[in-house]
């Protein structure tokens, strides 16, 4: 009876120990990656921006995404034009005094229709809000300094007045000169930390 409850324990620890080295934590990596924005400006063109400041993680298991986490620094916004950026730093848009981070993490990954979504707490000028954002991965892949990288592809829509950014100057034509729907973009390589960084993290 002894030998047969060691047994047991020592099946369940070896059981435990290979789902724990299935999972991998791999580091964004800020220089290949982008994170993107779009919005309609008024009613003819689409804006463009991104983040220059962020740092996010994905862990794998068994070669499939399990969770994912970034925040990206509101300050570091840039649309190209100065006068612009300095303006969507005010508490008329994101109120990056206040608020200085944009963070995301997942509660849970599904599958739709073959395309896997991550169900994320997506937090914004204070408002967290669930985000379900369709993900494409690709790799593992070795990068020539014997690195093992991913990557992912990300896209989604979103309303801004959903998270308080409520800036609401309309045109003559009744159109508001800065639309509410954005359109929000990822592109990331994110390269495998060994173990010891992954439970310093």
């Amino acid at each position: 009876m002894q030998f047969k409850s060691t047994l047991t324990a020592v099946t369940a620890a070896l059981l435990l120990n290979s789902i724990a080295g299935a999972a991998d934590t791999y580091k964004i990596d800020p220089a290949h990656t982008s994170v993107n924005f779009s919005v309609r400006h008024l009613g003819l063109s689409n804006v463009k921006g991104h983040f220059k400041d962020f740092t996010g993680t994905i862990v794998l298991d068994d070669g499939k995404i399990a969770e994912a986490a970034g925040t990206i620094q509101v300050q570091s916004i840039d649309t190209g034009v100065q006068q612009r950026d300095n303006h969507l730093r005010t508490p008329d848009f994101f109120d990056a005094a206040k608020y200085p981070t944009i963070t995301f993490k997942t509660k849970r990954v599904e599958t739709s229709g073959g395309q896997n979504v991550m169900v994320a707490d997506f937090t914004m000028r204070g408002v967290t809000k669930e985000l379900r954002l369709p993900v494409t991965l690709s790799g593992p892949a070795k990068d020539p300094w014997g690195n093992q990288r991913i990557g992912l592809e990300a896209k989604t829509k979103l309303n801004r007045k959903d998270y308080g950014i409520n800036y609401n100057q309309v045109l003559e034509t009744g159109i508001q000169a800065v639309g509410e729907e954005i359109e929000l973009e990822i592109n990331a390589e994110a390269t495998r930390q060994s173990a010891d960084a992954a439970e310093k993290k």
